[in-house]
């Protein structure tokens, strides 16, 4: 809950970055892109090294980063030190991951998928809680008191993981890959960096094609690599299996599909009457009505558990992808209320809830126990992926059809109508793909070959 607050405590503040930090906007934009970029990096290491060396020890490292960044950005303006912070920041994604993969080691199976359900909830509905607590913030405080709140979170949240949280001494053997995390980190950067700057650099400018072009050729030889090295960041083998690889694409289009309802209906609550769509709503309101389908991914998590015990993850999938499809084909039907909007929007976040909730579990049923941290890992790299898609495609649809009124420019009806359809149909490929999901959970695998598992006295080895 509290990593996921920390991003979007930030969103109030967006626009006026080039202000507060006295740089150009390009430049600004910097201390969002910095966040995304070592959260996408980290995520997939910390899953490795907590798989080899401890779990909960990198749980306790990745809050830590985090206080430490917010802690730096509480006591400057300056633009290199608040990228620096934010950077620090993004490191505190991977904590999700390694705390599911921990409850796979230490709780029993009863009351194992009712927990997973309930943290791959708090992604969404922390994310939806800290939109109005940033707005009020922002409005009532100076902006530093942003990371101070983020701060005093993420020390909560440390603390709470030394005291109540178990360590699991489940490790997994082997030597940690350097090289993979060089080749990860390079070829992430190059892939996401034009993604999130397409839209400012230009979508064909040189810069970002070679970016793209350098991914490219930077993943071809890193999945070579990989694939010859004894204990690889990422064991692509695994990542092949029918279960994974179709649980990670889903990943990608469920990211996207959820990320489609921070883009579209906070400007629709948002807009002024005059552009014939806008409902005019402050900041915190709109944080209001966004908040609501937050909490509704929490009350649905015990139906989510239910449902994949009893059919499976990929029923759980299916139904999700179906109310996000709803949510947004509601949307495009009516949104002249205020009640308009956020019911649709709350039944989208219903459907990514139950799909984030039944990933874990997907993924986890078909890898080996020495490599969880590391999968969930990597799953939550793929739904980031969807996520940083989804704000340059729909970004770009949005600048492409603006209306003036006044000094702003503002996003057309039709604009917001073409955002709404392509999130639509990133919930149909999200179906569409799950659909050859096997159907029932097949047996969780202990360790796999070449692989030394230690586990402690008195924890149960997962059926």
């Amino acid at each position: 809950m509290v990593v996921s607050m920390m991003f979007t405590l930030m969103v109030p503040v967006i626009p006026d970055l080039p202000r507060l930090l006295s740089a150009p906007a390009e430049d600004a934009s910097w201390a969002i892109t910095s966040t995304l970029l070592s959260s996408a990096v980290f995520t997939p290491v910390s899953g490795r090294l907590g798989d080899m060396y401890g779990k909960r020890r990198m749980m306790v490292i990745s809050l830590a980063l985090m206080v430490i960044g917010s802690a730096i950005c509480v006591f400057t303006s300056a633009l290199p030190l608040v990228v620096l912070g934010r950077t620090l920041q993004g490191c505190a994604v991977g904590v999700i991951p390694l705390g599911i993969s921990i409850m796979r080691d230490l709780l029993p199976s009863g009351r194992l998928g009712s927990a997973m359900a309930l943290m791959s909830a708090t992604l969404g509905a922390g994310g939806a809680i800290g939109l109005p607590v940033g707005a009020v913030v922002a409005q009532y405080a100076d902006w530093h008191m942003l990371f101070l709140v983020a701060a005093a979170m993420g020390a909560t949240g440390l603390v709470l993981t030394l005291t109540i949280v178990p360590d699991s001494s489940l490790r997994a053997g082997g030597r940690f890959d350097f090289p993979g995390v060089v080749g990860l980190s390079a070829g992430l950067v190059c892939f996401l960096l034009p993604i999130s700057k397409g839209g400012s650099w230009g979508w064909t400018s040189p810069l970002t094609l070679g970016l793209f072009a350098a991914a490219a050729v930077i993943f071809a030889v890193w999945t070579f690599v990989e694939l010859r090295v004894a204990n690889p960041l990422v064991d692509l083998r695994t990542t092949t299996r029918r279960q994974v690889l179709l649980t990670n694409l889903a990943s990608i289009a469920f990211g996207f599909a959820m990320f489609g309802t921070q883009l579209v209906f906070p400007q629709v609550l948002q807009a002024p009457p005059a552009t014939g769509y806008g409902l005019g709503l402050s900041l915190f309101e709109a944080g209001l009505c966004m908040a609501v389908g937050g909490g509704m991914m929490i009350l649905l998590s015990p139906v989510s558990a239910r449902i994949t015990g009893a059919y499976g993850p990929k029923v759980t999938l299916i139904l999700g992808a179906l109310l996000a499809v709803a949510g947004y084909a509601g949307a495009l039907a009516v949104m002249t209320e205020v009640w308009h909007v956020a019911l649709a929007a709350t039944i989208v976040s219903a459907g990514a809830g139950l799909g984030y909730a039944a990933m874990p579990a997907s993924i986890m049923s078909a890898v080996p126990v020495s490599e969880t941290a590391a999968a969930n890992g990597f799953n939550s790299l793929m739904r980031s992926i969807g996520t940083a898609t989804a704000s340059a495609v729909i970004s770009t649809v949005l600048a492409a059809h603006t209306v003036r009124l006044g000094a702003a420019s503002l996003p057309t009806q039709d604009g917001l109508r073409y955002a709404l359809i392509i999130s639509a149909a990133a919930g149909v490929a999200g179906m569409a793909i799950s659909v050859f999901l096997p159907r029932r959970r097949p047996s969780r695998p202990e360790a796999g070959p070449g692989r030394v598992v230690s586990r402690p006295s008195g924890v149960q080895a997962p059926s």
